[in-house]
This record gives structure tokens, sequence and C-alpha cells, in this order.
């Protein structure tokens, strides 16, 4: 071989490992961007200016020195720091706020065990498909790994709680990361993401070179080597952390159905004589929750977590008991937003002869054991709210038999007494937990969120309480978390201060 090709190839080489490790050093972005060593500015301040970008109107936490910095800058621009007594208080209201307002609800915790501390409430929260923003503090980049305080592998604990997860590594990432994150949240299927933010991109140049910068290095070769990395390493850490960029908010993807898809729902539904809804949480996700079109298409409706309270406190159309005798004979159920897990016995309560239509933004809970129980006959991925919207536009002027109805209402008439009947049965030592619900109920006022925390009594609550408009109910979700009250009543009455709040 040419000796002329071989040292070509060879200075190739040295010239691409050169580029990337110039790369990776940050040399290259620092000869075109400027870092200010003597800004009092910190990545605590950016944080906070993507935040009300976006409109968040608190950061629920428990206090630690990590992240001390995003907390100070949030109250500097009105956002409200809200401090409770554990982490995962902190999540679920923040879960609750997101419920409730229709944005991402942020929760900031420190490293390590703040972060530890929030993982049921994480889970909680990606189970119930809520938007939440989870802000964790973290180890110096260069000390992560090193036995550093506080200092685990926190992206690959969240990894499969959370939608996204990132970690910061220069000031000039936090704007465009974060608002990443937040688009992230609200995409798709709504749920949790979550970004650390090592100590050293949140405090100002001049902390972290205190902290930081090489003090009585060896005047040795690796003495000066040693001394310049550090250096180098901290001002790549700031350059270009100052520059103006974009806070506000980016686009948020939402799956739709075809226009084919909701055509041939509405030749479905027209033909049917005995048809439900089955309505789910994300039928009350923005844009376009699913009132206005359940009130236009007048089928029967069965309301299912943040659904109950969507039709009003007596809606004609919302059935609230013997779901599964209607189920049975029903000729159309219409799944919006609703899944078959062990709240549908997994799909076997579905009569098999009828025509069902599933509609929900995640493929997984779309389909979810159609391998085994049930056979969807028409099955959308795309946004629940919406597509009833369009359905009950092209079936205007279209009702189901009256008698339908009527009699669900019938059934459900003599099953109400019945529950009543229990309700007044006496007790001789403890309360009658029925009775408790149905003396709570009739005291609710007109504004009230309800907060239902507990296992079987959130089940009797459900079918006995009557929330009195949409989004006036808040429970665990999917995921039966006991201990979400606290949380959740304390983001639901920041959120609408002139509720009453029942949990």
């Amino acid at each position: 071989m040419d000796i002329s090709v071989v040292l070509g190839c060879s200075l190739g080489a040295v010239l691409g490992v050169v580029i990337l490790a110039s790369y990776k050093l940050g040399l290259l972005y620092q000869l075109f961007h400027k870092t200010e060593t003597q800004s009092p500015r910190h990545g605590g301040e950016s944080v906070a200016e993507v935040l009300r970008a976006h409109g968040v109107k608190f950061v629920f936490t428990l206090v630690g020195g990590h992240i001390s910095p995003i907390l100070v800058a949030c109250e500097k621009l009105g956002i409200r720091i809200v401090d409770t007594r554990h982490e995962a208080t902190a999540v679920f209201a923040a879960d609750a706020v997101a419920r409730l307002s229709g944005t991402v609800g942020v929760a900031a915790v420190t490293a390590g065990p703040g972060l530890t501390n929030t993982v049921t409430a994480v889970k909680n929260a990606q189970m119930a498909e809520s938007p939440l923003l989870l802000i964790g503090g973290a180890a110096a980049t260069l000390l992560q790994g090193r036995g550093a305080l506080q200092d685990i592998d926190q992206i690959s604990l969240f990894k499969p709680l959370c939608k996204f997860c990132a970690s910061v590594r220069t000031v000039r990432e936090i704007v465009p990361t974060v608002r990443k994150a937040l688009a992230i949240a609200q995409s798709g299927t709504p749920g949790p993401v979550f970004i650390e933010f090592p100590i050293d991109t949140l405090y100002p140049y001049h902390v972290v070179e205190k902290e930081s910068a090489p003090k009585n290095t060896s005047k040795s070769l690796f003495g000066k080597i040693m001394a310049w990395y550090l250096q180098n390493h901290l001002s790549n850490l700031f350059a270009g952390a100052w520059e103006t960029c974009d806070l506000s908010p980016l686009p948020v993807y939402i799956p739709h159905a075809t226009e084919d898809e909701v055509q041939r729902c509405v030749e479905l539904v027209s033909r049917a004589r005995k048809p439900v809804i089955l309505l789910g949480s994300q039928a009350t996700l923005p844009p376009t929750p699913a009132d206005d079109a359940l009130e236009s298409l007048g089928i029967p409706c069965f309301l299912g977590g943040m659904s109950r309270g969507m039709l009003g406190k007596n809606s004609p159309l919302h059935i609230r008991q013997n779901r599964r005798d209607a189920l049975k004979e029903a000729d159309l159920v219409l799944l919006a937003g609703t899944v078959c897990d062990f709240r549908l016995s997994y799909g076997r309560v579905l009569n098999r002869r009828s025509k069902i239509i599933a509609v929900n933004r995640d493929r997984s809970q779309l389909l979810k054991n159609s391998d085994m129980f049930w056979k969807p006959t028409v099955a959308i991925q795309g946004d629940a709210g919406s597509f009833l919207l369009r359905l009950s536009k092209d079936l205007k002027g279209h009702r189901c038999p009256e008698e339908w109805p009527r009699s669900l209402k019938e059934g459900e008439a003599i099953k109400e007494k019945a529950n009543r009947a229990k309700a007044d049965e006496k007790t001789e030592r403890h309360l009658n937990p029925i009775s408790v619900l149905h003396r709570v109920d009739e005291l609710l006022a007109e504004d009230s969120i309800i907060v239902a925390d507990g296992g079987d009594f959130v089940g009797s609550a459900a079918y006995i309480m009557r929330p009195r408009g949409p989004i006036r109910w808040l429970d665990p979700g999917a995921f039966g978390t006991l201990g979400v009250g606290g949380g959740f009543a304390l983001g639901a009455k920041l959120c609408r201060p002139e509720s009453e709040v029942s949990s």
C-alpha cells in the first residue's frame, strides 16, 4: 500500500479524534459563544422563566439544597412555591393540578432519597395519564458516580415511569430541555416527565467556580492537564448560558381519528338500537372535553375515572348502576378512553355479539386484552373527546330509541332503592359506610370537588356520590394508590380556591 495513503488515513483518524474530543469538551462551542464569568445569573432562573412562559402557577416541593435556586427564582417570578412534608405529597398535588387545570403539574424535589420518595406518586400519575413534570436535583456533573452525597443513577430509576427523562449537562441546555419535556408531557397519551439538574448547572458561575476550580494543583504535566480540564469544564458549563432564546411552548401532538374511521362509526351508531358509551378519564383532556358531545349524541353513558360528573348531577343520560347488565344487553358499546383491564373484567363483561368501538390515545391501552376476551369492531388511536364531538356533529338529529335509556333508568332506580335500604341498616359498633356516603352526598355544595382516597371505599363512593359537574371528582386511577388524599386536596384547593374540597 502506498505510504501516502497510510499517512492520509492516519492523519484523518487523528483529525477525527481531535474533532470529536473538541466537541465533547465543548471547545468548538466555546469558540463562538461567550462564558460570562461575572454574571450573577444562575440556571434556576432559566427553569423559572420557562415555567412561567408555560403558564405554571404552582411548584410543589419539599425544599432541598440541590434545587434551592429553582425555588428562589420561581418565587421571584410569581410562581407560588408550596412546601409539603413528603415528596410523594408534592407529586400528588402536582398531579391534581394537572388534572384540574389541563396544564402540566410541576413538582421539584432534592436528589437521591428526595426522588426515590416520589416513585409511587409518579407511577400513579403515569397510570392515571396525568401530564406532570418532576424536577430533581443531582450531584455536580463531575462528581456523579464518584460517591457524592445522595448520588444515584436517577435516570435509570425513572425511565420505566416517565415518557421522557433527561439530565442537563450545561446551563445552556436548560431552556430547550424544559420546553421539550413540557411538550412531551402533554402530547399523545399524557404522562409524567423527569429532568435532573446537577447542582452545578443551577448556581451562579462564581459559586460553582469556588467549589470546582482547581486548587493547589501539582506543577507536573498531569497536574497541569487536570487544571486545564477542570477550568475548561467550568467554562463549557456556562458558555452561551445567557444568550436570548425562545421560551414559548412547543407544539403539542394529539392523535385524531381519520374521517373514514369517524364515518364507519357513524354507520354503526345509526343502526344501533341499544347503544351505550363507557367514558374514561381521557374524555376530559384538553383541547376537547366530551361533555357537549354527550348531550348531543343522546346515548346512555356510564362514567368512570375523571369523567364522573361530566353530565352533572342528574342527567337522564347518566346511568350509574347495573353496568354489567347493560353491557350484556347492548348491541353497541363505545369505549371512549375506557380500558378493558380489571375494571371491565379484562373485557369479559362485553357482549361478544355487540359492535364495539374503542377510542384511546394509547395503542397498548386501546387493544388491551383484545387478544383474549374481546374484539373491537373499530379500534381508533385518537383523542376521545374530539372523536365524540365529530361523531355527534355527523349524527345530528339522530337519537337512540327512547325505551332503551328508559329501561336502564328504571333498573337504576331499583338498584338505588336497594342501596338506600342498605344505608338505613343499623350497625352496632361501627359507622355504616353506605349511610355516610349518602349523607355526604346530600351535603355537597354545587361547586364541590370530591377527592376519593381509599380502596373499597372509593368503589362504593363511585356509585353513590354524584359529582356536580365536569372535573369535580379526583381518585387515584388505575393504580389504586392509597394516600393520595392530602396531596390531591391541596392541589385542588389551590386550583379552585372558591370550591369546597371534600376528601
